[in-house]
């Protein structure tokens, strides 16, 4: 990856402390990628307001998240993918477009209703992903029925919104704004930005979704962070209720997706979890939000990435699987019913943590 310099480095933003230590843990990251390869491409099922649609998952490789070589999140790895020198041209963004379309070919019956494209930053922003190949691939997608990009809140307007609702795309923005406190974003999660700004983009949305033609929409997706480091099991649980019933309450903002924190390399998060001072959250936590936040007025969804593993949310081992599967059908149906279903010796740990774990005492349990 391009190592971090003073130009992307953005004073006044973030916890400069948390900045300085984050840029000398991803300068450890060494390897570098092929501008014209997608860091991931797969295929799945999502639930949208429209209902369950098939999905491609386009994770594009791009020049880096501008925030991440500033220092960036204490739990995000996604920039030590990113391609050296800080930017990939149109044509390689485009070769890119065509890999993700030939997996497609080869592994789907026939396209995908749902198109979510990723980058390791934000795809609205400029630097990453210029106007010329925003705009060629809401054409190159413009037969499908829906897309979701992913953008940090300050890059979110309509006229860029504008550019796939023109084609007839339901379009939704997902701004990674991981919890509605601004007290845990900053000093947690080492995020910048306030609330408040993304009602903002939220505003944005709607305003996009104003001006949308015919029954065209477009919304915001919230991604919200469970367990970010320093909050013991108790109060990263109590922040997800509260952050997923805040969002719900903001209107533009349709779907709620809570992603339990997974420990990537070169990160803080990292070293906190090889001085044993930081446990992923129990997949107990996450249905127990699910199951507190299924009346809001929102779709809320969960994907715990990497679970069942000590890197990632994960319980004893042996109902890691079950209590997965429960909340991916919750995701598709809805139902908090599907986790009376599922039960393990191991909740009454759980339960024991979410009670006695003290700041100064966490991880009470690996």
């Amino acid at each position: 990856m391009s190592k971090p310099s003073p130009e992307v480095y953005e004073q006044g933003k973030g916890m400069d402390a948390h900045n300085q230590a984050m840029r000398e843990i991803r300068s450890r990251k060494e390897a570098s990628y092929d501008p014209h390869e997608p860091t991931r491409v797969w295929l799945d099922e999502d639930n949208t307001p429209d209902g369950v649609k098939t999905s491609l998952t386009i994770i594009l490789n791009t020049g880096g998240c501008r925030w991440a070589r500033a220092g960036g999140c204490t739990m995000c790895g996604y920039v030590a993918e990113s391609v050296d020198g800080g930017s990939v041209s149109h044509d390689a963004l485009m070769d890119q477009i065509d890999v993700c379309l030939a997996h497609e070919a080869d592994n789907a019956d026939e396209p995908a209703d749902l198109i979510k494209i990723y980058t390791s930053g934000s795809f609205l922003d400029e630097r990453e992903v210029g106007a010329e190949s925003r705009r060629a691939i809401a054409d190159t997608f413009a037969d499908r029925d829906r897309i979701v990009v992913e953008s940090l809140p300050d890059f979110v307007d309509r006229e860029k919104i504008g550019d796939f609702t023109q084609h007839g795309l339901d379009t939704d923005v997902a701004i990674g704004l991981e919890t509605a406190t601004d007290r845990v974003r900053h000093d947690c999660v080492n995020k910048y930005f306030d609330f408040a700004d993304f009602e903002d983009a939220c505003a944005e949305a709607a305003a996009a979704d104003a001006e949308a033609d015919g029954d065209v929409e477009a919304g915001i997706k919230a991604y919200l962070l469970m367990k970010p480091p320093f909050l013991t099991e108790s109060e990263a649980a109590e922040d997800m209720i509260s952050s997923v019933e805040r969002c719900a309450d903001v209107d533009g903002c349709h779907t709620v997706s809570m992603n339990p924190c997974n420990v990537q390399r070169y990160t803080m998060v990292d070293d906190l979890y090889f001085e044993d001072g930081y446990r992923p959250p129990w997949l107990w936590s996450v249905a127990h939000v699910l199951e507190e936040t299924a009346d809001a007025d929102a779709i809320v969804v969960s994907d715990p990435v990497g679970h069942g593993s000590d890197r990632g949310p994960h319980n004893c081992g042996e109902c890691d699987d079950r209590v997965q599967k429960a909340i991916k059908d919750f995701d598709l149906r809805q139902d908090p019913s599907v986790f009376e279903q599922v039960s393990c010796e191991c909740e009454l740990t759980w339960e024991t943590v979410i009670e006695r774990e003290r700041s100064f005492n966490q991880p009470l349990t690996r």
